[in-house]
């Protein structure tokens, strides 16, 4: 067996985390394939400066709207197939980097994706949850054809109350509201793993995204909304995860799984 580490993180802007060089850690991370969400950016736009390596495969996923959202994975793994899964985001928004691989005895679909935040208007949190469905749909299609899954990126919720510091105030707030929460519980009831709890159980006070006001993250009053998540078959060849909160440059931090295959 082989052993691999993914690495996802919302940089809420490549070209900005390139200015402050706070990329310069991933040279020396030993990182198989990072999943990048926000890059706000097309791919020509991604600046050669971020990495002193040179991934074999990049990715990226651009909006139709020019400075929105957008996703890239880099990788010197060899993907034999890949697309931006028009299904799941039908209004081209640059959401989703579909990849797969065929590791080990697995045939790996691999997502790096920026879910929706449905905090600004109501429509948007009706796309929210249509996206999250259609999502789910196209992960459990791939299921049937054999495939196994690797989910990494903003989920924009958080799951449980100790996914979050302050869930009485936020219970009506997108992001962690019941409707939310309970796509995320009926997600994992279709064989999906969480693989931060998977390896650290109920702990408390571990966030990824920390509003930039009020001294947010100097206080750790945060939500864990970013997530690694895989199909149930490969449950037993998870070997760590965890958040890298020591890893400044955005409002989230990256979040890491490593795996053997």
């Amino acid at each position: 067996m082989s052993k691999y580490k993914f690495i996802s993180w919302n940089v809420n802007g490549i070209r900005a985390v390139d200015k402050k060089e706070a990329l310069k850690w991933v040279d020396e991370a030993n990182i198989d394939l990072l999943g990048i969400q926000e890059t706000k950016s097309t791919k020509e736009q991604i600046p050669n400066s971020i990495f002193q390596k040179e991934y074999q495969t990049v990715f990226a996923s651009e909006s139709a709207i020019k400075g929105r959202s957008g996703t890239a994975l880099f990788t010197d793994l060899k993907p034999y197939f890949t697309c931006t899964c028009p299904s799941v985001d039908i209004l081209d928004e640059g959401r989703i980097n579909e990849a797969h691989f065929k590791l080990g005895d697995k045939d790996i679909a691999f997502f790096n994706v920026y879910f929706p935040n449905g905090q600004s208007k109501e429509e948007r949190l009706v796309y929210k949850m249509e996206f999250y469905d259609r999502f789910l749909e196209h992960c459990e299609n791939l299921k049937k054809d054999g495939k196994s899954i690797i989910i990494c990126g903003d989920v924009n919720t958080a799951h449980t109350e100790i996914d979050i510091a302050r869930p009485k105030a936020n219970e009506n707030t997108s992001g962690f509201l019941p409707m939310e929460r309970d796509w995320i519980t009926k997600f994992l009831s279709h064989g999906y793993i969480d693989t931060f709890r998977h390896i650290n159980g109920d702990i408390k006070d571990h966030y990824s995204w920390w509003s930039y006001r009020a001294n947010a993250r100097e206080n750790n009053v945060g939500w864990r909304i970013d997530y690694f998540y895989v199909s149930e078959d490969l449950k037993d060849n998870i070997t760590n995860a965890y958040i890298m909160g020591e890893i400044f440059g955005s409002d989230h931090c990256p979040i890491a799984l490593e795996i053997e295959l």
